[in-house]
């Protein structure tokens, strides 16, 4: 068996192209059964000024894109996330991500299974579920489902993985413009949701 390829991922949990990236990541990992991969979640904030209290999700792009653009971007999210086996939802509100990356590097001091499971969650609850991931609720169930041991602890706590993750956010808002960003094996960094090939391609290059 090839070495382990470490996958970095930066992405915010709001982004749907980064819940597309992932789907897309995975394939082309199961692709390629004879390696090792270690996938790592890192944040990044689209709107880190966001409401804490969450806004319609509907109204937030037709205020930040017109009603003419989003009336066109819809359908077309619709059409992506089908292909990839994904239903897509406009239902719920939106908001400050921050407490939801705290989650997520607290799963991650778990190992990256966990990490990994709790930020599908935390994109199916928001994408296809139309839940709001900043509800400490939403936040504690996902993170109990996806096995973060003590979930509940981190939602209540505000300050538990604040600096961390602020000083990480800080780091990547300096080199990345967009999310998904994938930083593979530190040597190849594919911006976008990149059809599976890509991947694959950046995968080869490392054999």
């Amino acid at each position: 068996m090839a070495g382990k390829i470490t996958v970095d991922v930066v992405s915010d949990t709001v982004c749907p192209w980064c819940f597309i990236g992932k789907r897309r990541l995975e394939s082309a990992i199961k692709r390629n059964p004879g390696r090792d991969f270690l996938v790592r979640w890192h944040p990044f904030q689209l709107n880190p000024n966001a409401s804490a209290e969450g806004v319609n999700k509907l109204q937030y792009y037709k205020d930040k894109f017109g009603e003419s653009r989003t009336a066109a971007m819809l359908p077309r999210m619709t059409e992506t996330f089908a292909q990839e086996g994904l239903a897509y939802s406009m239902d719920g509100l939106t908001g400050n991500t921050l407490d939801s990356h705290r989650l997520i590097a607290a799963a991650g001091q778990q190992g990256p299974q966990v990490q990994d499971a709790l930020v599908e969650e935390l994109f199916s609850n928001y994408f296809t579920q139309g839940k709001y991931i900043n509800d400490p609720e939403v936040l504690k169930a996902a993170g109990q489902k996806a096995g973060v041991t003590d979930s509940d602890a981190v939602v209540k706590d505000k300050d538990r993985l604040r600096a961390e993750v602020i000083e990480e956010l800080q780091s990547f808002a300096r080199g990345v413009t967009g999310v998904p960003y994938f930083i593979i094996d530190g040597k190849y960094a594919l911006s976008g949701a990149q059809e599976p090939a890509a991947f694959e391609e950046a995968f080869a290059r490392l054999a």
